[in-house]
């Protein structure tokens, strides 16, 4: 048996609150989760362009970056995939602490595993986006070849080919990517988040 760890957090006296007052919002995960080439990225970038312009503090962690450094140790497993998303959900808990507003774009299929990430990110600091679109049109889209590999069998546990995805069951933000132009989709996001961001009065 390994010996206990005795880890005992240091207590700062700068915290997320105070953060958020120096900065002059809230800060927030979003989580993108949907099918690779539904338009998750694209959205995640086109919403932190819109908030950067307007003066908020944001971060976008994509797959495919994160997957090249922090988690490049992982395989597409379901157990590494849900050590993916857990590893994903402390570091965007960080990002927020830290006063961001953090755009997170990830397949992450399993619903068990969004839930533990809200879990991590605090209930009202958690909003969940759903960019819903049929494989059928993500797979004629396949900007990146993947589906096309997977269906030849050069890629195993390929969601939507051959393995799984939970779709969320009550997102806070349903957008279907493959039915409205990019423009309303953004729109729709901006009027849902920009009054979340507003700090409560003291």
């Amino acid at each position: 048996m390994s010996e206990k760890l005795h880890i005992i957090p240091h207590k700062h006296q700068i915290n997320r609150r105070l953060r958020n007052k120096m900065k002059g919002h809230r800060s927030l995960v979003i989580w993108f989760t949907g099918f690779s080439g539904s338009g998750k990225s694209t959205l995640a970038n086109a919403l932190e362009e819109y908030l950067y312009e307007h003066g908020y503090h944001t971060f976008v962690l994509d797959g495919d970056n994160v997957r090249k450094g922090l988690n490049s140790d992982l395989d597409f497993s379901d157990e590494a995939r849900k050590e993916n998303i857990r590893r994903i959900g402390e570091v965007t808990k960080l990002m927020a602490d830290a006063g961001l507003v953090v755009m997170s774009a990830f397949i992450s299929p399993f619903k068990e595993d969004r839930e533990r990430v809200r879990s991590i990110a605090g209930e009202g600091n958690f909003i969940e986006v759903f960019v819903d679109c049929p494989v059928e049109v993500c797979e004629q889209r396949d900007t990146k070849g993947l589906y096309a590999k997977a269906r030849k069998g050069e890629i195993s546990n390929f969601t939507g080919i051959s393995a799984p995805f939970e779709a969320p069951e009550n997102p806070a933000i349903h957008i279907q990517s493959d039915k409205e132009p990019l423009d309303v989709s953004v729109q729709k996001l901006i009027s849902y988040i920009k009054p979340k961001l507003n700090l409560p009065n003291e």
